[in-house]
């Protein structure tokens, strides 16, 4: 499984909706409160601002920066794939695990790719005015790192800093992006399906000085006016941003104490964001039994480093972490008959 939330695909292999499947895989905000869109005929037939004026005066408010510092794209992917293409230096160096659409926009561009296993040697070197990629809180684990130390040395070795903070919101955790000021080859990935509940409307952005956004490119009327609406109410929500919070905090615990006490993982693994990465030397069994209980996991073999006995399950509501319980405790009858 390269991505999760693949669940039509496994919808279509069980022979059921795909609405049946708790999607462990997919790890998007869990609390989806209902929203009041006043989408006209107007609305529909009228071009959008091409600059999203108002949007990106929205988000900058939000994150502390300027509108100028800011590029928005139809989901953080596409933000990733043209910041690649701008960018000209050949060597890439990839802090993995990682979100593997780095690794695909780098051979897209014919970047000169090494990686670098943040787990275990996350201070070997890297060369000058090379391009780093690190993402924070990391995937697949949701390790939130303190970057000082680490930051300092990539502005001495003049690097091209690309950093994901695409999960830090869940648990206001420290970011970097008041380094923008400060260092002009340092440039910020924010997705904002996670946090803001919102996977199907495809916005994501690209924070950094004013010169470096100028240099991107972006088709014109790049994001819907459906997808501007809802985002500008969303990001002007501070009610949601609260209960999103309060709820995650209660809701991950819950989750971690129901794997920790399941007897199956001999590993689980503190997490800083929306999900929680487990390993159990039984992973593809487990991976298939849970799917014949339409509970879908993301085995996690397609992050380096990693192998599919490594899970990852995404944070979710009392009722989805009582079924995966439930089958978690059949699982290990199961196999401690066999």
């Amino acid at each position: 499984m390269k991505h999760g939330a693949n669940i039509y695909k496994y919808a279509k292999k069980l022979g059921c909706h795909s609405g049946e499947i708790i999607d462990f895989s997919s790890n998007i905000n869990l609390y989806r409160p209902e929203i009041s869109l006043k989408i006209t005929p107007s609305l529909l037939a009228t071009y959008p601002d091409s600059n999203y004026t108002e949007l990106k005066r929205i988000i900058a408010s939000n994150y502390g920066l300027k509108k100028s510092q800011i590029a928005l794209f139809n989901g953080a992917t596409s933000a990733i794939f043209e910041l690649f293409r701008m960018l000209k230096q050949k060597n890439v160096f990839l802090y993995a695990p990682l979100y593997g659409e780095y690794e695909k926009a780098a051979f897209q561009t014919k970047k000169n790719i090494y990686k670098i296993n943040r787990i275990s040697e996350i201070e070997e070197e890297v060369e000058e005015k090379s391009i780093v990629v690190f993402v924070n809180p990391a995937t697949p684990e949701g390790t939130h790192y303190n970057l000082e130390k680490l930051f300092s040395y990539w502005v001495e070795q003049k690097c091209t800093i690309i950093l994901d903070e695409s999960f830090i919101e869940f648990e206001a955790l420290a970011s970097l992006k008041e380094k923008i000021k400060e260092y002009k080859k340092l440039y910020i990935i924010q997705s904002f399906s996670k946090f803001y509940a919102s996977a199907g409307i495809r916005v994501g952005a690209i924070f950094s000085q004013k010169q470096n956004i100028a240099k991107l490119q972006t088709p014109l009327w790049n994001i819907s006016a459906l997808d501007e609406l809802f985002l500008k109410q969303r990001l002007s929500d501070e009610a949601f941003k609260e209960e999103t919070k309060k709820l995650h905090l209660k809701q991950k615990k819950e989750l971690f104490t129901i794997l920790e006490n399941s007897q199956i993982f001999e590993e689980v693994v503190k997490s800083g964001a929306n999900f929680i990465l487990a390993y159990t030397p039984k992973g593809k069994e487990l991976f298939k039994y849970l799917l014949e209980q339409k509970i879908l996991i993301r085995l996690c073999g397609s992050f380096d480093y990693l192998d599919n006995n490594w899970i990852r399950f995404g944070v979710k509501a009392t009722k989805e972490h009582q079924k995966l319980q439930e089958a978690l405790e059949s699982f290990y009858e199961k196999i401690s008959l066999s």
